[in-house]
């Protein structure tokens, strides 16, 4: 009988470090996916020199379909809340117009795929830089239990002359 009982304890000592691991292995590989998400976004902010949308009208295309065909071909779907004042986009697919206007100023309670804030300081009397703040999300979920909590993932771009069509032209 102590055998038996003996065996039964290892067992189920053994289980729970099983689900420990898996849990950590799980929360690791969402994390991961986030940061190397983030960093290319980073990148592409950087690069095009800002966030800008559509405006075919004055004759330029904005990198923000780049960003979000980016997030929608990496399977990115997970929503978080964004810090009021910031823009959160609401959607990452196009709208009827072809143009990715699908963001807002967030009010702290709706969700979004990502966030991101312009920041703006005088370099010197002629020189504004801008830089951007950006947040984006990841979630621990467990094959059998589901959804756990929503985590964020936060970077920044370096300091850089910003171009004149930035998202700020929308409002």
């Amino acid at each position: 009988m102590r055998e038996a009982i003996g065996s039964t304890w290892t067992f189920q000592l053994i289980i729970v470090f099983i689900l420990i691991f898996a849990s950590f292995l799980s929360l690791v590989i969402s994390y991961s996916k986030a940061f190397s998400l983030k960093n290319e976004m980073l990148t592409m902010v950087e690069k095009y020199e800002g966030i800008s949308v559509d405006n075919l009208s004055k004759g330029y295309e904005g990198n923000a379909k780049i960003i979000n065909n980016y997030l929608r071909q990496n399977s990115y779907q997970t929503q978080g809340k964004c810090p009021e004042g910031w823009y959160g986009v609401i959607s990452l697919e196009e709208n009827e117009s072809n143009n990715l206007n699908n963001y807002d100023i967030a009010d702290g309670n709706t969700k979004y795929y990502y966030c991101f804030q312009e920041e703006t300081y005088k370099k010197n009397e002629s020189t504004t830089n801008v830089y951007y703040n950006i947040r984006l999300f990841y979630k621990f979920n467990l094959p059998i239990i589901g959804d756990i909590t929503t985590f964020k993932v936060e970077g920044q771009t370096n300091a850089f002359i910003g171009n004149n069509q930035r998202i700020n032209n929308k409002k």
